[in-house]
């Protein structure tokens, strides 16, 4: 569609729908400007939850709409943030749906150092605020590591300075995790390392971020503050050794102990191996001095209490004589108390025959045998006896029964808690009894007529 045709057939001005004016319009627009770069001052900064960024650029005269899509969010060279000032390039287009023109940006880049600054100082108070620098959540660092792990780039001096005084000071393995350490990619592959280190096994003992020195652009991917809340989780104390003394980022707040150097991150990472031998042999002398006073000082003390006692030759001599002399009797009373025996024991084994233990087994044998017999009918009439006195205890047990009596037509009172009422006189007027038949139970309640009348009752007479 073209606007160059302004006469319509009819002589009027020719009348524009209000999208082919719009479209047109933005055609326009886009030709004559394209790519451009802007500065001003970001207001309005809104995150999408679809990853969009939608944002004005301003300067003290005028405000231009802007949008960043998804897919350039992530290659920022800066996070947007309301209030800094930036530069970016992208192209301008209209949105016709709202009659405005907004620029859409490919690239963002602080306007200058100041602007980075800022940037930092207030990122640096979030973080703050939220207590990742507070010391009380710095980790001590182990005393003697067994494997360290180095996140740094592969190349250069920084790499080669750790591991020749690792080498130096102390027999520790250790895992280099190569990254790239300047631009865009640096924080992420960064944070990808720690997080890998920490699923590492073996695990390592402690974990060096190191970079050589550089100007603040070059040190800025440390500033990100994905990286700094990746180091401030790491389950494994970190070292951040990022520049020079004068360099300060981000992790070095975050971080469990900052090196000035990344040569000072590994003197900070290792003991001495030969100042702990020599601190070792040190204690071992020290240790085999204080051992020999001791024991000197106990031999003293020892002899001193002995030269009191009487010698152990002058204590035993009487005791060593009277069992020299009594040993020497020994041998000769058990050889004579081994005759004795001999003779006593042959005396009475030579009348013992086989045949005489067995005759006497036969006799003793017949001798149960035939009392046996005897003890039988005896037996018998004792069980006999027995089985009598168990029937009759049998026939008394069931005479004295207190319910027999009830089948030949007797009652029994039980009074209220169980209890047998043995007289009239243990029952008082209106008291609740029980009537026990041989049937079955009926309640009742004493009367007491029969007592105020002066009525006696017929005594019952002996049911046995």
């Amino acid at each position: 569609m073209s606007l160059d045709e302004p006469i319509a057939e009819d002589g009027n001005a020719k009348a524009y729908s209000v999208s082919e004016l719009s479209f047109a319009l933005k055609r326009t627009l886009e030709e004559a400007y394209g790519y451009v770069r802007l500065r001003g001052e970001l207001s309005k900064v809104t995150h999408h939850s679809n990853g969009h960024v939608y944002l004005s650029l301003k300067d003290d005269k005028a405000t231009i709409d802007g949008v960043i899509w998804k897919g350039n969010v992530r290659g920022l060279q800066v996070r947007p943030e309301q209030g800094l000032e930036v530069v970016v390039t992208g192209k301008i287009t209209t949105y016709p749906m709202g009659s405005r023109y907004q620029i859409v940006i490919d690239s963002m880049e602080p306007a200058g150092i100041g602007a980075l600054l800022a940037q930092l100082e207030r990122l640096k108070a979030k973080l703050s605020d939220e207590g990742l620098f507070d010391p009380a959540r710095k980790r001590p660092l182990p005393s003697m590591p067994m494997v360290i792990g180095v996140i740094t780039s592969p190349t250069g001096a920084v790499i080669r300075d750790i591991l020749h005084r690792i080498r130096d000071r102390w027999p520790a393995h250790v895992i280099v995790w190569p990254v790239v350490v300047q631009g865009e990619a640096a924080a992420a592959q960064v944070c990808a390392a720690i997080k890998g280190f920490n699923a590492y096994e073996p695990r390592p003992d402690v974990l060096i971020v190191a970079r050589g020195g550089g100007s603040v652009e070059d040190l800025w991917a440390f500033n990100d503050e994905t990286l700094a809340r990746t180091v401030a989780e790491s389950g494994i104390p970190l070292i951040s050794a990022v520049g020079h003394e004068t360099d300060t980022t981000l992790i070095d707040f975050v971080s469990d102990r900052r090196a000035p150097t990344p040569t000072a991150a590994a003197e900070m990472a290792t003991p001495v191996l030969a100042e702990l031998r020599g601190l070792i042999a040190d204690y071992e002398r020290r240790l085999a001095r204080c051992g020999g006073r001791v024991v000197e000082e106990r031999r003293q003390r020892l002899s001193a209490a002995a030269g009191g006692l009487p010698r152990p030759d002058d204590v035993l001599a009487l005791a060593r004589q009277r069992f020299d002399i009594v040993a020497g009797k020994l041998s000769a009373g058990l050889a004579r108390n081994v005759a004795v025996h001999e003779r006593e024991l042959a005396r009475i084994a030579s009348p013992l025959k086989p045949g005489l233990l067995q005759r006497h087994a036969r006799v003793e044998l017949e001798r149960l045998e035939r009392l046996a017999v005897r003890m039988r009918p005896a037996i018998d009439r004792g069980f006999s006896r027995a089985a009598d006195r168990i029937t009759s205890f049998d026939k008394l047990l069931r005479s004295l029964n207190p319910d027999a009596v009830l089948e030949r037509g007797f009652a029994r009172i039980e009074r209220a808690d169980g209890s047998l009422a043995r007289s009239a006189k243990a029952l008082a007027s209106g008291e609740a009894v029980q009537l026990v038949f041989a049937d079955g139970k009926r309640g009742a309640v004493v009367d007491g007529r029969a007592a105020k009348g002066k009525v006696s009752a017929p005594e019952q007479g002996d049911l046995f």
